[in-house]
């Protein structure tokens, strides 16, 4: 695979002083930082930004939003560099904004079950200072990615079959648009009907209509008892089955993720696991004592019925921590099945009806792969994830990795389901949303030359121009 030299295109030096008089020692040059801000977790081509600016505060962005405008810079948003579809990669160049650093919890509103912080607030800083309010944000993508880059992507993870996703999460979000202004999308109330729903607009557009700077968020109380088990299976289709009749049944698992045999393999070779190599389910309950009693007696009945072997209890806070991290690194040990390999991970999402039938049908075809690849997702909401371990240097692995995806997310569609469940659509998936959704997407991009006539917010995600 070819990636792009150390090398930055030229742009006006008297555009860069006017960057180093405004943000000082926070404007970065050097190929280090540029190269950070270029790569991506997946199979992407490295792409390097010309310039590099920390922001501190909204009024920061804001001022690097009109430098930028003025001078016809593109802009580009980063948080973590933990999105998959290379949804940060500056494809055009221009300035990355890096809003690590503005990381503060603005307000937490403990008797309202709402909170307020920064676009570069990490999730899991975030829990750490909600634990002594016996509240907590339930979002887990795996990575620990910062806040606004999960509002962006429309993140959700191994809590939505209970929780949701980053769209139900936000409540309101503060945002630079592209003329420099900062609009605040809604209040806190719990419920609004005026106007256009600003907030689901940008939850979700991967920066390419505004930068968020500010995100307030739903938090949930935490739950008296949790309890968390793995369960294997003698085939695929009985761990799926399980998962689909204990939802049909009501049981409201609070996680359940699948992970296949070949999975399992590269996470105890990761992790330092001793599981049996099969098609596992990892569950966690959320409730009182009782309740979760009551939901573990059902779905370990269902799992009996469905080939499914006895349960592994993680109870204590600890063990569950462990087998959660296990299961959060499982892209990193799906990719170290091939030493020197680069992944490449795809996403889909199907109503839970056509759950069995399409993870099935996609088992198979892996089956006849030549390039190692795993299985995992988040079953209880439909959505599942493919990683591929590929060799950078193979066109070969690049052209068979390409086909088994497009079946994938044709088989997907065909199920009237969606091209990403949660990855979003960056640089990758882009004709397959105009596959989906049509005209839609027109409407999309009439959204985007309204607000940004430009194209210099994310140029080159989501859909082309």
């Amino acid at each position: 695979m070819q990636h792009a030299p150390i090398t930055r295109a030229e742009v006006d030096p008297a555009f860069i002083d006017r960057l180093r008089e405004r943000f000082g020692n926070r404007l970065h040059l050097t190929d280090a930082m540029l190269r950070q801000h270029g790569s991506n977790e997946a199979h992407f081509d490295v792409v390097l930004p010309d310039a590099v600016v920390f922001a501190h505060s909204t009024q920061d962005v804001v001022d690097l939003v009109n430098l930028c405008v003025a001078a016809d810079v593109p802009i580009v948003p980063f948080g973590a560099g933990t999105s998959i579809e290379g949804n940060a990669v500056p494809v055009r160049g221009g300035v990355s904004v890096n809003l690590g650093e503005m990381n503060r919890i603005v307000a937490v509103n403990a008797e309202d079950f709402d909170c307020t912080v920064q676009a570069g607030c990490r999730r899991e800083q975030l829990n750490e200072h909600l634990r002594d309010t016996g509240l907590f944000f339930p979002i887990d993508p795996g990575a620990n990615a910062t806040i606004g880059g999960m509002a962006s992507t429309r993140a959700s993870g191994t809590n939505a079959v209970r929780y949701g996703t980053m769209r139900e999460a936000v409540l309101s979000l503060k945002v630079v648009t592209p003329d420099g202004k900062v609009v605040t999308t809604a209040r806190r109330a719990r419920k609004s009907a005026a106007g256009y729903d600003l907030t689901r607009l940008y939850v979700g557009s991967e920066g390419t209509l505004g930068i968020i700077t500010e995100v307030t968020l739903r938090l949930h109380p935490i739950p008296e008892t949790i309890s968390a088990a793995v369960c294997g299976f003698d085939s695929l289709e009985g761990a799926i089955t399980t998962v689909v009749q204990s939802i049909q049944a009501g049981v409201p698992l609070a996680r359940v993720e699948i992970l296949d045999d070949m999975q399992i393999r590269a996470v105890n070779a990761w992790s330092k696991l001793t599981l049996p190599e099969v098609t596992t389910l990892f569950f966690e309950f959320h409730g009182s004592p009782g309740g979760v009693a009551e939901q573990v007696e059902m779905v370990g009945m269902l799992a009996a019925e469905n080939g499914g072997g006895d349960f592994a209890w993680s109870n204590l806070p600890e063990e569950r921590g462990r087998l959660w991290k296990a299961r959060h690194e499982a892209y990193y040990a799906a990719v170290a099945l091939r030493p020197g390999a680069v992944g490449w991970a795809t996403d889909v999402c199907v109503p839970i009806s056509r759950l069995p039938e399409c993870i099935t049908q996609t088992k198979a075809d892996l089956a006849t792969c030549s390039v190692p690849a795993t299985i995992l997702g988040h079953v209880g909401d439909g959505n599942f994830h493919v990683v591929f371990a590929m060799d950078p240097a193979s066109k070969e692995d690049l052209h068979e990795v390409e086909g088994v995806n497009a079946r994938l997310v044709a088989r997907a569609l065909a199920m009237d389901g969606t091209c990403t469940g949660e990855h979003g659509i960056g640089i990758g998936k882009q004709d397959w949303l105009v596959e989906e959704l049509g005209d839609a997407v027109d409407v999309m991009r009439m959204l985007k030359r309204a607000l940004d006539p430009k194209d210099l917010f994310n140029p080159g995600k989501i859909f082309s121009l």
